[in-house]
């Protein structure tokens, strides 16, 4: 992709940067960002569990660009990838709620004892600003549309405490050690480089692929469950801005990042469908255990405190993926 617009809020020239989780999704497509535009240091750190060297292999040959091949499960690796650091973009995680029922241990290790090794070593390094990936996953049981940052209710499943764990850790560490954070609700972030082919794939790659490849993919339950999803570049601009905003010293705030409209999954089958010129109805399955129901995002506090302003919409940031998608696994 190519990020010609501008969304940081002051001069990169000087940042020197750490991208936990680099080689994934969404870290990939911030590296790629700031090495646009001017950061005078990047290093990843990712084990390359659920990323791929793939989404570096472009940045490889630039000098100011770094890959550190390490685990934030392992405090010295995290004490390694934070020294000469700035500023610190933890988007390292194990995601998926269906994964996290299955694998509680494992998603707390990497999601919560991970992050307090990121933590730690940001601390004993110096470094004041921490930008994280939080999740819409947090909200849980709370009914209430749209959602507001101060209003959760009860997690629904083993990822989304971990992520409500990693609010409460950036909530005293900025408090205790004088630090700036501030988390990130995803809602449903989609795009370039997400990975289609997984056990736990997201829906917006899983059925993209399906249908590219001929194949009917199936909705869990009936269909009528809504999400704000969230193009790729959107949450890259909320990073950007999180990363330079003058935030309060010695804050945690958190912010949901989202575009403020919800489509149900039916919506999203019956767009790819039209897009892809397919007539056949979708299949249906049993519904997800631990999954919310709709999901909606008021995103004014990241307006007014980041000047977050999502450049775009579902149907576009469809057409963008769809696109990416054939040319890079059809062609």
């Amino acid at each position: 992709m190519n990020y010609s617009k501008a969304f940081h809020l002051c001069d990169l020239s000087d940042f020197k940067v750490l991208v936990t989780g680099g080689a994934g999704f969404i870290g990939s497509n911030l590296v790629e960002y700031l090495l646009q535009h001017g950061v005078k240091k990047l290093r990843v750190i990712d084990n390359l569990s659920t990323g791929f060297e793939r989404n570096l292999k472009e940045f490889i040959s630039d000098p100011r660009f770094e890959f550190f091949q390490g685990d934030i499960r392992n405090a010295g690796d995290c004490r390694k990838a934070c020294e000469g650091m700035t500023h610190i973009s933890h988007q390292a995680a194990l995601g998926s709620v269906p994964r996290s029922l299955k694998e509680p241990a494992a998603t707390n290790d990497v999601n919560v004892g991970g992050f307090v090794n990121i933590l730690t070593a940001a601390r004993d390094e110096g470094i004041k600003r921490i930008v994280y990936a939080s999740s819409s996953s947090v909200y849980g049981d709370e009914p209430t549309l749209p959602k507001i940052e101060e209003r959760v209710g009860k997690p629904l499943s083993p990822y989304a405490v971990s992520k409500k764990a990693n609010e409460l850790y950036g909530e005293i560490f900025a408090s205790s050690y004088g630090m700036t954070i501030a988390g990130l609700r995803y809602f449903n972030i989609f795009g370039p480089r997400q990975d289609p082919q997984g056990a736990y794939a997201a829906v917006i790659p899983l059925f993209m692929y399906k249908m590219l490849s001929g194949e009917r993919p199936v909705i869990d339950g009936d269909g009528a469950q809504s999400r704000d999803f969230t193009y790729v570049e959107n949450a890259v601009q909320a990073n950007v801005k999180a990363l330079t905003a003058a935030l309060p010293e010695a804050r945690h705030e958190v912010f949901n990042i989202a575009v403020g409209q919800r489509f149900t999954v039916n919506d999203l089958y019956s767009k790819l469908a039209e897009l892809l010129d397919i007539d056949t109805p979708a299949r249906y399955g049993p519904a997800r255990q631990g999954d919310v129901r709709n999901s909606l995002a008021d995103i004014s506090k990241a307006e007014k405190l980041l000047s977050y302003a999502p450049d775009v919409d579902f149907h576009e940031g469809l057409k963008r993926t769809l696109h990416y998608f054939r040319d890079y696994y059809f062609k």
